[in-house]
């Protein structure tokens, strides 16, 4: 019953509850990586896939200077729209695009850094191929992607504890797609595949995870990511239930205080 066309609707309640929940738990430390990582370059303008709902592009808006110019797209108008009611410390393009056919000419870009979208490219050398067109000769193009779904603690763990909730059926999104895409020599092979000739820099890099509970980590993932989407295929009544579950096996792993889990990430670099 999995559906992977819906690993990439972020629709209904998802935006409010991921911006609320997720990105303090998981996205804003890999945010600040990638933007320290563009800080010292030159740039007029810099293009952002995946906004999401924001994290990174309020980092951008926070470290770079004012005279740098900031678009910002993602495939899913209701996250855009709720980065827009979140805000940015300065004006910003947004814009609703496919990574696979973006909206912009050739060489139009400085930089393009993607947080944790790459993932849900349905062809990635394709997206790479287009993002090199929109880079000018010498710009960068920085993303990141999650490393295995065993190597991120919370996740995993929720995955596990909803296998007794579907027994037949457990919902595999967190494993397929969001920690699907890991293996550096198929970014490699798909980077050259997009076009780009330079060999890319892969760092991994692990952070830590916090919440002030176990029940934070569960409604991240269950209620806000698609992950809720495959629960609710499968018996829509259930999702407060398979959220309790979750909830109850991060505590027995972490704690039934403030809970703290490892997550990790590869950031890639690489010259245009």
């Amino acid at each position: 019953m999995s559906n992977p066309n819906g690993d990439k609707v972020f629709s209904g309640s998802i935006p409010k509850l991921y911006e609320t929940y997720l990105v303090p738990l998981i996205f804003e430390p890999y945010a600040a990586d990638l933007v320290a990582r563009l800080a010292s370059r030159p740039l007029t303008r810099v293009l952002e896939i995946a906004a999401g709902t924001g994290v990174v592009t309020r980092a951008l808006t926070s470290v770079l200077p004012e005279r740098v110019s900031i678009v910002a797209t993602d495939l899913n108008q209701s996250m855009l729209d709720q980065a827009c009611a979140v805000g940015t410390m300065r004006p910003v393009e947004w814009r609703q695009a496919d990574a696979m056919q973006l909206p912009f000419p050739d060489a139009s870009f400085d930089a393009v850094v993607c947080q944790f979208g790459a993932m849900f490219f349905p062809e990635r050398s394709k997206a790479f191929a287009e993002t090199r067109r929109v880079l000018r000769p010498g710009g960068v193009f920085i993303f990141n992607v999650w490393d295995r779904i065993e190597e991120n603690e919370f996740a995993d763990t929720v995955i596990t504890a909803l296998e007794s909730v579907f027994p037949q059926d457990p919902p595999r999104f967190l494993a397929r797609t969001p920690h699907g895409y890991y293996e550096r020599r198929s970014i490699e092979q798909d980077l050259a595949d997009g076009g780009f000739m330079a060999s890319p820099q892969i760092s991994t890099v692990a952070a830590r995870s916090r919440a002030e509970s176990a029940r934070v980590p569960a409604i991240a993932y269950c209620q806000g990511t698609p992950l809720r989407n495959e629960i609710e295929t499968r018996d829509a009544s259930r999702l407060l239930e398979a959220t309790d579950v979750a909830a109850e096996a991060i505590a027995r792993r972490f704690g039934r205080g403030p809970v703290d889990g490892k997550i990790q990430a590869h950031v890639v670099t690489i010259e245009n």
